[in-house]
């Protein structure tokens, strides 16, 4: 799922800047999603004493993450579980794979999992000869697609009703809908027979209690319930940055999480998983399996700034207030974690090649604005880039765009300068006056000719110097 090269993304956010029918999708979910955000947060005054809780618990938890995973560890295998840390995604890989096979499973039904995106679990299943299928709505809807999730939250966002209506048509042959009641109730009564043939369930995990080594999954379809309910064997898959301290931890993430991600009070399904089924329980696996997987994010914690980034949780509302992905969608990414916090941890967990996304933002600081555990995106974005242009290998962009970087450095090399840069704005201004059409340029040479290809540019006007005011003098 990580970018392979550098021309990927380039190429793929360029094409999507032509597509305006995905903007009009993405235009269309977006602000319905933060719309929903701000009514229940109006609803709810406490949200920012909230907020600053939920900051605080994960800051110290990070801090602390080593204690935590080994609590975690053992309260975990004192309820049963076995637990398997994997250093990377090929570790993690490998074990689930070989655990699968194993126990002999060909129906396996997963969970949504975004550290199964990371870790690219389903092509590896398909390699070993074993069926794996997405069961939450939006992952089914792109599997069955072949492709990724283009939201952390919402899988299929860039898709409408009508273009799913057809999906399903030309996969089941069913008569043509757009209905969402009746796409619905389809993909229902399919998914009901994969949970029943089920053999083997994989999930991912919102929250690890290091306390009672309580695994948390939230969720609004009971697909994760059932994913980790039903089958004999379950496995759960969650990066280290997930555990928190105590139980009583938990109320503060579940009073943002759903608020921020999906404008809800509460999901529909919060689960509480300690261990597989006890003797005389009739619920739960026969076994449970634990994966906890670093992946690049040790690496994380060990940066002063960077490791703030571990505080996600998650919810996606970021990218639903980022103009860059409003506009390109989470597809050109080309990362299973597109976005702002995507574009933070992308390139730790899959190296240089998604090194160039910390410059696919404004900076405009919305995605501070809403982040419910109060992460400086901005700050760590700046951060990254610095470590991407000063480190020991610079990235190498394309011509066109090293152009106007070498533009930009000289820009600050005059902005340095004061006078020289006063000095050429009044040349530039009197320059253009001949141009301008009641008081707007309407076409500049390179490089500025991008602006006003797409609207005007105000003409710039000589601003004459206020005298000093002289000593003693009354303003």
């Amino acid at each position: 799922m990580a970018a392979s090269a550098k021309g990927d993304f380039f190429d793929s956010s360029r094409a999507a800047v032509q597509d305006h029918e995905l903007q009009r999708k993405l235009e269309s979910a977006s602000t319905r999603h933060l719309d929903h955000f701000a009514i229940v947060k109006e609803e709810f005054p406490s949200y920012e004493d909230e907020k600053t809780a939920a900051h605080r618990i994960k800051t110290d938890a990070i801090a602390h993450l080593d204690e935590l995973l080994i609590q975690l560890t053992d309260k975990l295998q004192d309820s049963g579980c076995k637990v398997f840390f994997a250093e990377d995604a090929a570790e993690a890989r490998k074990y689930i794979v070989d655990l699968v096979k194993s126990k002999g499973a060909q129906h396996v039904v997963k969970g949504k999992s975004m550290t199964t995106e990371e870790i690219e679990l389903n092509p590896a299943l398909a390699a070993a000869g074993i069926d794996p299928v997405e069961t939450d709505l939006g992952e089914y809807i792109v599997q069955l697609r072949g492709e990724g999730p283009s939201h952390i939250i919402t899988p299929a966002i860039h898709l409408s009703k009508e273009d799913i209506g057809q999906l399903f048509t030309d996969k089941f042959g069913t008569e043509y809908t757009a209905e969402p009641e009746k796409l619905t109730a389809e993909a229902r009564e399919r998914l009901r027979a994969i949970f029943l043939a089920a053999d083997f369930g994989i999930t991912g995990v919102n929250f690890a209690i290091a306390e009672t080594g309580t695994l948390v999954v939230v969720e609004n379809e009971g697909n994760g319930r059932l994913s980790s309910s039903m089958p004999e064997t379950f496995v759960a898959v969650m990066g280290i940055e997930k555990v928190i301290p105590r139980l009583e931890d938990l109320s503060h993430f579940l009073e943002i999480l759903a608020r921020t991600a999906t404008g809800q009070k509460l999901t529909t399904y919060t689960s509480f998983i300690t261990g597989p089924r006890r003797e005389g329980e009739l619920d739960g696996p026969a076994e449970m399996h634990v994966v906890i997987l670093d992946n690049g994010r040790s690496a994380m914690l060990a940066d002063p700034v960077l490791r703030e980034a571990l505080n996600c949780i998650r919810c996606g509302a970021c990218l639903n207030v980022c103009p860059i992905y409003r506009r390109i969608g989470g597809h050109a990414y080309k990362s299973v974690y597109p976005g702002p916090i995507g574009s933070i941890v992308s390139p730790n967990l899959f190296g240089s090649a998604a090194g160039y996304l910390p410059f696919a933002s404004t900076l405009c600081g919305a995605c501070k604005d809403i982040c419910p555990v109060k992460i400086d995106i901005p700050r760590i974005l700046l951060h990254l880039r610095w470590k991407e242009t000063e480190g020991e290998h610079p990235l190498k962009w394309p011509a066109a765009l090293e152009r106007a970087r070498s533009g930009a450095r000289r820009f600050a090399g005059i902005a340095r300068h004061p006078r020289t840069a006063r000095l050429l704005g009044k040349i530039a201004a009197q320059m253009l006056k001949p141009f301008a059409h009641n008081g707007y340029l309407r076409w500049m040479p390179p490089p500025f000719g991008n602006w006003t290809k797409y609207r005007n540019f105000p003409r710039p006007h000589p601003q004459k110097r206020r005298p000093a005011p002289a000593e003693n003098q009354a303003p």
